[in-house]
């Protein structure tokens, strides 16, 4: 892998001129018909959920009129071709029975097979917010980018990167969840906010099972994270006193209750006959005579 200071100026021409050998006029190039069983899809490609019924429309279309648009490959380094551009269409063509689909065949490295696949899917803003996201995150890596540089390169705000790169971060049942569109972007980034799993999971259940909106879901957040602190303070003294009711009360051997109002409070201790109560006055060394 490169080095980050050894990208500078060339990541700009290199997105750029990647780019450009994928959308060059392809009529100047020769369209070859391939066999579909020596293609195969892109390894980089993000996008990994294809709309059922939008394939079935373009396969019918592909069997009607067949593919007017050829696809791009590159020769594999083991077999066939691997597919760099077009895979929804080539996808569609297996669907509608075809054995073979025109493309063109380009040579390409493997970080511009990444770059093409990534860049591509973005454009067209069809991907799920987690491929969106992990797309994100295979350019940061495979590039070495930081999340100011992708912004820049992309064209989109630092920000708004940061977001998609955190959904990546919640349980993998609230981002199943999300891809099931169970639950919006809105809802998985108000959940962002909870920092405990198993709470983000109860709280993804809850939109799910009475329809929250994200501003219901982010007041409920609100409510369940208002006075946090106030509250362990006041399980930890709840606790103090229940052990201190227990202690006393095996001391005395008689029932005490401990009642506090803020810094003041008073102890109740119960007695069931007056040979009980002499037996308590004679503890505390209360002298009647």
């Amino acid at each position: 892998m490169a080095e980050h200071k050894g990208l500078g100026r060339g990541i700009d021409a290199f997105f750029t001129n990647t780019y450009d050998t994928l959308t060059s006029d392809s009529t100047k190039e020769e369209v070859e018909e391939l066999d579909l069983s020596l293609l195969r899809p892109n390894p980089y490609q993000p996008r990994q959920h294809f709309d059922e019924e939008s394939l079935k429309e373009l396969s019918a279309s592909i069997k009607e009129n067949g593919v007017f648009q050829p696809i791009i490959v590159r020769a594999s380094k083991v077999q066939g071709y691997e597919i760099i551009a077009g895979e929804r269409r080539y996808r569609a063509s297996k669907l509608a029975g075809k054995t073979t689909i025109p493309a063109i065949i380009r040579p390409l490295t493997e970080a511009q097979m990444m770059q093409i696949a990534v860049i591509e899917n973005l454009q067209r803003e069809d991907l799920t917010p987690l491929e969106e996201a992990e797309a994100y995150q295979t350019l940061m890596t495979e590039l070495n980018l930081t999340q100011q540089e992708l912004s820049e390169k992309l064209g989109k705000s630092r920000p708004y990167i940061a977001n998609y790169l955190r959904l990546l971060t919640l349980p993998i049942i609230i981002k199943t969840w999300l891809n099931d569109e169970k639950l919006s972007v809105g809802h998985a980034r108000a959940l962002l906010a909870v920092k405990e799993s198993t709470i983000q999971e109860q709280l993804a259940k809850k939109v799910i099972q009475e329809g929250l909106s994200v501003r219901e879901l982010e007041n409920l957040i609100q409510e369940q994270t208002k006075h946090p602190k106030k509250k362990k303070e006041k399980n930890i003294k709840n606790k103090y006193f229940k052990e201190s009711e227990r202690k006393l009360s095996d001391l005395l051997d008689a029932k005490v209750v401990i009642q506090s109002s803020g810094k003041r409070g008073k102890i109740e201790i119960s007695y069931e006959t007056m040979d009980d109560l002499n037996r308590l006055l004679a503890l505390f060394h209360v002298d009647l005579d």
